[in-house]
């Protein structure tokens, strides 16, 4: 019997891992850390090779251990990597990859004499982690899957007829694989404004389809604005309400790189899109574009239908969170969702996370 089990090895899932660990948990006995992934890097691991260390989101340091100094031009996926199995190896982290968690369930318990099998109250009993590599029993489930495993695909009307190619964030690969193509990039966020500037460097024809004006903002992406902005995310998932993306809330950050693809054309928004055709697109203005290929930049949601059997959802379609804690499952801590899915709040969610589970399994918590 297992004291926690981590589910994934991202940001968040090395922190809570470090976090109990330091406390006084002993890794491989206590706990252990399961990965879906071949190798280190979260989500890091699958991102495009043209996304480079300088050009990626702050890649921020894991707790205990620095990142080390690296190539701006190199290949973030390659940096955060790298780093991520240094880390590991020097905390003796235990990673299990590759595994899939299938489901997370109570431990079925039954009442004396039923022959039926009529399950009773679980509501004391350890969980089971289900994986592809067999069960795990525990008692606190520390989930820290993030969302790449879950890539979100708007519906709009006449999607099903467009006749070129769809790809999602989570599919790209190299600008090269739209060379000469008319390319129409659907999104708000960093990715798609990346994707543009990228595309129109290249040469490739685009156009920007987004449902609400490109939030840019001056403001300086200070601790106090990080404060605001998980305050902000918080108050939704407190509520049970469905968490909005963070890009959604901090809006993105006018660089001067951003500034001229603006007074290029290339970051100038079509705005909302009505329909699909079987070769484009017509815009909400009654506008049109001709495209050979869809880039939907659309975000993801939070990757948990291995929760589905702990049945969290409320009514209004998200999971009522204190911090990391699920009221409707006090064996469940969760991070990666809301305030956590960025890299803004993952290590701190990370640091609560363990100490949370910590308190629940009645273990002294040093400082």
């Amino acid at each position: 019997m297992l004291e926690v089990v981590v589910i994934g090895a991202g940001q968040a899932g090395l922190s809570a891992a470090y976090y109990l660990a330091r406390q006084g948990l002993a890794p491989g006995v206590d706990f252990i850390v399961l990965d879906a992934n071949p190798a280190p890097g979260g989500a890091w691991l699958h991102r495009w090779s043209s996304l480079t260390l300088g050009a990626a989101h702050a890649v921020h340091d894991l707790p205990g251990m620095k990142l080390p100094p690296a190539d701006p031009t190199e290949p973030a996926s390659a940096v955060v990597g790298r780093y991520y199995g240094s880390y590991e190896k020097t905390f003796d982290l235990p990673i299990r990859r590759p595994v899939k968690v299938r489901a997370v369930r109570p431990l079925a318990r039954h009442l004396p004499g039923d022959d039926a099998g009529v399950p009773a109250d679980t509501s004391g009993q350890p969980l089971v982690v289900e994986t592809d590599q067999g069960d795990f029993t525990t008692h606190m489930v520390i989930n820290a899957t993030g969302t790449w495993d879950k890539p979100h695909w708007p519906h709009y009307p006449g999607v099903e007829t467009f006749t070129g190619r769809q790809v999602h964030t989570h599919d790209f690969r190299a600008v090269e694989e739209f060379a000469g193509q008319r390319v129409l990039v659907v999104g708000g966020g960093t990715s798609a404004v990346q994707f543009l500037l990228q595309l129109a460097q290249a040469g490739v024809e685009t156009a920007w389809s987004t449902r609400r004006p490109p939030e840019f903002t001056t403001r300086e992406f200070n601790p106090d604005w990080g404060r605001d902005v998980e305050a902000r995310v918080n108050e939704r998932t407190a509520a049970g309400l469905p968490p909005l993306s963070v890009v959604g809330v901090t809006g993105l950050p006018l660089t001067q790189q951003y500034q001229n693809g603006i007074d290029a054309g290339t970051l100038v928004s079509r705005g909302p899109l009505l329909r699909l055709t079987a070769d484009g697109a017509v815009f909400e203005d009654g506008s049109s574009f001709a495209a050979d290929s869809i880039l939907w930049a659309t975000g993801f949601r939070a990757a948990m239908d291995h929760l589905a059997p702990l049945k969290l959802r409320e009514p209004g379609g998200g999971i009522i969170m204190d911090g990391v804690k699920v009221a409707r499952e006090p064996r469940l801590i969760l991070v990666g969702y809301g305030a956590s899915a960025s890299t803004l709040g993952a290590n701190r969610a990370g640091r609560a996370a363990a100490l949370a589970a910590l308190e629940r399994l009645s273990v002294p918590v040093g400082v």
